[in-house]
């Protein structure tokens, strides 16, 4: 099955992660931990006044704080590409960090 994951930043091409060639999907638990880490690690806050922090809200938010450079490093960018595609549940994803927006 094929699997990808598009981010696209303002004025950039789009960084396009295939996983076509990974040998297991990354475990749900194991996912949700990655995504918290990135989270914590890179100082983001949740897009939402309320606080409430839904996944794709936390997709969104750690692709914006990565930024283009973190995606240059393709270990880290794989890595993401796994926690989401699990984590959301679809093998493909397109991320509009421009537009805070996650489509499938």
């Amino acid at each position: 099955m094929r699997s990808e994951v598009t981010v696209t930043f303002k004025s950039q091409p789009p960084v396009r992660i295939e996983l076509h060639d990974q040998p297991e999907p990354m475990p749900p638990e194991a996912a949700r931990r990655w995504l918290d880490e990135q989270f914590t690690q890179m100082g983001c806050e949740p897009l939402r006044p309320t606080g409430k922090l839904l996944t794709a809200d936390k997709v969104v938010v750690v692709a914006e704080a990565a930024g283009p450079e973190k995606f240059a490093d393709a270990q880290w960018a794989q890595a993401f590409a796994r926690a989401v595609t699990t984590a959301l549940g679809r093998p493909m994803v397109n991320i509009d960090v421009t537009a805070l927006s996650i489509s499938y």
